[in-house]
């Protein structure tokens, strides 16, 4: 049976993962196979004054210690290095490029030996003296010095003055901590050395084109010399769209050793890697008695590393969201001897949303409004920074649909005025908003004469659904079984794709497999019309469509003719085609999605003990392709919005610029404990202008506003507002 576009169709790689069929980028075999462990700094920053890697040359098994002064060739210029998603700003971080040291956890040296347990244990007897450097990794302590980044949002009228004589006015500033992705998957690479220098790169990534030209750059090859795979991938939302330093470390030491190398990251040294940067959120609102705002600032000051300047939108969402009469949105940027931050789920939006979100709570409050009564009284049908209409935007009917099943009419308006026995009972609601992006991607379709399909493309499944999403797509739009379909993905040599991110791969490649199904049909009517009594003749390819194996009249289902008789008439045993995405750029228009949040949390009023018990998300976001997949998205959204509002920070000791608590076991994410009833709501969106199915993308959406209605639930549970991320024990009870 053919799975329908919008139909719950479960993962076609379900199967795979949950059997162990599925290979990750640290599970490729190959004969002539050394391990590689990282040797990590200790310091902050600094420089190497020596290496001493004779004990551990000197232990059976070992193959090589690789460092500053004897790794292979690398290109001595920037371009060589940058990668699809590196700032524009700096030089991106180069492994064992030189003897300087710009983080704790950098890689100072790599050990290779035949087997893991050897290397592992050989690291330990590698000796690292430094010259230590003054540091600094303390954001508030920095943000003085912090420099203005170009963000084009534009200042609307004097916020400064209507701020000052609005009648009512908001004041405050919320804090975001480091946060870390964690995934299952630790970061691997397996090398495999061909003869001629050539590699073969399984590697833990969301884009294997970007980590091809990233290596072929590092190391001066070219294009063909490089294959990189990458057909399952165990977590990333962020964390794996730039190629992250193992993947050089790997290469590195198979060009050296003329031979395969894996080399493995442990958790600690994930530390050191891709983060949510810390942020400190300035939000001042002024407003008219009745709601109306008449002033909205937004400040964002973001650390960042001393080599790039990594920076994301946290500031231009209330401009989406809400009217104001006037705004001014500035973004500034400390430099810290960190690791340079990367994308996390929503990066920017996750953190400038829940500032934005808190202090709308707080506004209303003030006014003594209803929170979602302020937010309807706000509500923007344009974008307010580039004065553009949406495409769609069905926010209103996000509110109604999600407040009416989650109950809102029945919230007690005073803190603490809702309890449970011994527990405090706290309702809250923020608004999200993302970006609704599309990119360029290709894919090819192979169809032969026995009704079998392989759609391919470069791009990668994160866990999100792209495997079942592609299949589901090309089945509808060839008129085949599901089960008929083989997705091919994760491979350098595939039609070319960017990386996977921004929630702009389902729309994108849903679009690329849709164009090249057009031309599969296109030239199966060609040849069907010439087949002797063609039922078809005088029909144009848009008047046909692809249905259980036949070329079918789509006015009337009648005139037929079997895809099979089709392609022998023709004497072909396959048809392919590759197409790209192709879509018509739009500057008339503003594309977002948007959400609703409301979330119930119930507090123990004596050991300020905080659950999570109820949320409900409600979310606009176009055509829906899976429901299935996507409730799971955004479930995982909301999970890991849950983890930002109580759970995770990075917790560093600015004196010795370490974080202290690099393990799963200290650095608290939510589980199965902390997760109760979460209800999501796809509002029924139909946009004929972003594309044209409709399909905008829900990877991101999920999170956005999810910890602003946790925080404004304890808020009014409590009484008590916490402003700075994640809302823990001590900062309620203290």
């Amino acid at each position: 049976m053919t799975a329908r576009i919008g139909s719950a169709t479960s993962r076609v790689d379900g199967r795979a993962k949950v059997t162990g069929a599925a290979k990750y980028a640290a599970e490729f075999a190959a004969p002539d196979l050394a391990y590689g462990i990282v040797v990590s700094a200790t310091i902050p920053k600094g420089r190497i004054t020596s290496i001493d890697a004779s004990r551990a040359r000197a232990v059976g098994g070992v193959i090589d210690v690789i460092t500053h002064t004897n790794r292979v060739r690398m290109a001595d210029k920037d371009d060589g290095y940058r990668d699809e998603v590196a700032p524009e700003g700096g030089s991106p971080y180069r492994p064992l490029y030189d003897d300087r040291v710009h983080f704790n956890f950098q890689p100072v040296a790599l050990v290779v030996a035949e087997d893991e347990d050897t290397a592992r244990y050989a690291a330990t007897l590698v000796d690292v003296k430094y010259q230590a450097e003054d540091f600094a990794t303390d954001l508030h302590a920095r943000r003085e010095q912090a420099f203005k980044v170009d963000k084009p949002i534009k200042p609307r009228g004097d916020a400064t003055r209507a701020l000052a004589g609005a009648p009512v006015r908001h004041d405050a500033e919320y804090g975001v901590p480091v946060e870390y992705h964690n995934p299952m998957e630790l970061f691997a690479s397996t090398v495999l050395w061909r003869d001629g220098g050539k590699l073969v790169v399984h590697d833990k990534t969301q884009g294997v084109q970007n980590v091809q030209r990233y290596v072929c750059g590092v190391f001066e090859l070219k294009e063909d010399d490089v294959q990189v795979m990458s057909p399952f991938v165990g977590g990333a939302f962020g964390s794996g769209l730039r190629p992250q330093y193992q993947v050089v470390l790997a290469a590195m030491a198979a060009l050296k050793l003329k031979r395969a190398v894996r080399v493995v990251l442990s958790r600690a040294q994930m530390y050191g890697l891709c983060y949510r940067p810390a942020t400190i959120e300035r939000l001042a609102i002024g407003a008219n008695r009745d709601g109306g705002l008449t002033a909205l600032t937004h400040e964002a000051i973001a650390m960042t590393s001393q080599h790039e300047a990594f920076s994301r939108n946290d500031i231009g969402w209330g401009d989406v969201l809400y009217t104001s009469e006037t705004s001014r949105a500035t973004h500034r940027l400390a430099r810290l001897d960190v690791p340079t931050p990367g994308d996390m789920r929503a990066p920017g939006a996750a953190s400038g949303v829940y500032g934005l979100e808190c202090a709308m709570d707080e506004l209303a409050v003030a006014l003594k409004m209803d929170p979602l009564a302020l937010r309807l009284r706000c509500y923007s049908d344009r974008d307010q920074d580039k004065n553009l209409p949406f495409s769609s935007k069905r926010l209103r009917e996000c509110y109604q649909q999600g407040a009416e099943a989650f109950g809102w009419s029945k919230r007690g308006a005073e803190p603490r005025s809702m309890r449970e026995g011994r527990e405090l009972v706290g309702w809250g609601m923020a608004s999200g908003a993302w970006e609704a992006m599309q990119m360029p991607f290709a894919s090819r379709i192979v169809m032969t004469a026995n009704g079998h399909v392989e759609v391919a493309s470069a791009t990668s499944d994160i866990g999100t659904g792209t495997y079942t999403i592609m299949a589901q797509v090309a089945a509808d739009m060839l008129g085949v079984p599901l089960d008929s379909i083989t997705v091919k993905l994760g491979d350098s040599t595939l039609p070319k794709a960017p990386v996977e991110g921004g929630s702009w791969t389902a729309a994108s490649i849903s679009h690329a497999i849709v164009n090249a199904a057009g031309d599969i049909r296109a030239e199966l009517l060609t040849i069907a019309q010439a087949m002797p009594g063609s039922p078809l003749l005088g029909l144009t390819a848009d008047e046909v469509t692809l249905a259980d194996g036949a070329v079918v009249a789509i006015a009337d289902r009648s005139r037929s003719v079997a895809m099979a008789d089709v392609m022998r008439h023709g004497g072909m045993d396959r048809i392919e085609k590759e197409r790209g995405s192709e879509f018509k750029e739009d500057d008339k228009h503003a594309h977002n999605t948007h959400a609703a949040i409301f979330a119930e949390v119930k507090i123990d009023e004596e050991l300020g003990v905080v659950r999570v018990t109820r949320i409900v998300n409600a979310v606009a976001a176009g055509r829906i392709l899976n429901t299935k997949t996507a409730s799971s998205q955004i479930m995982g959204g909301v999970v890991m919005g849950i983890g930002m509002a109580l759970h995770e920070e990075a917790r560093i000791d600015h004196r010795f610029g370490r974080i202290m608590n690099a393990n799963i076991a200290e650095y608290h994410m939510p589980v199965n404990a902390d997760v109760h009833d979460i209800q999501v709501i796809f509002v029924e969106e139909e946009d004929r202008i972003i594309n044209k199915m409709g399909i905008k993308g829900l990877g991101e959406i999920g999170i956005v506003g999810v910890p602003a209605a946790i925080a404004n639930a304890v808020y009014h549970a409590t009484g008590k507002r916490v402003r700075d991320l994640p809302i823990t024990l001590d900062k309620l009870l203290g």
